[in-house]
């Protein structure tokens, strides 16, 4: 299945790449944020933006997050995604 999971921008780690750290649930990953950036990549740091294969899909707000989240929680989805995540940035040797 395809998912695109809510996560909130924390900061840009590497402008010229277009990359930025996302927190999804206490998970932290860098994803590539062109598919939403504007003209400054400064402007997307505190957004929500749906996650995924590493990508910034879309924006979406705080409240629609919340929602996706709950609702994701709910089927059982979210936790074996963010199971995967953690796994891949313990195997990248960073901190999950």
């Amino acid at each position: 299945m395809c998912l695109g999971i809510p996560g909130q921008i924390i900061e840009v780690t590497d402008p010229d790449r277009m990359m930025a750290m996302v927190e999804i649930s206490g998970v932290r990953r860098e994803v590539n944020v062109a598919p939403i950036m504007g003209d400054d990549i400064g402007s997307v740091v505190g957004k929500w933006a749906l996650i995924h294969v590493g990508f910034a899909m879309s924006e979406i707000d705080e409240d629609e997050a919340a929602k996706t989240l709950e609702a994701l929680r709910e089927l059982g989805e979210v936790q074996e995604e963010l199971d995967a995540m953690a796994m891949t940035q313990q195997a990248l040797g960073g901190a999950a």
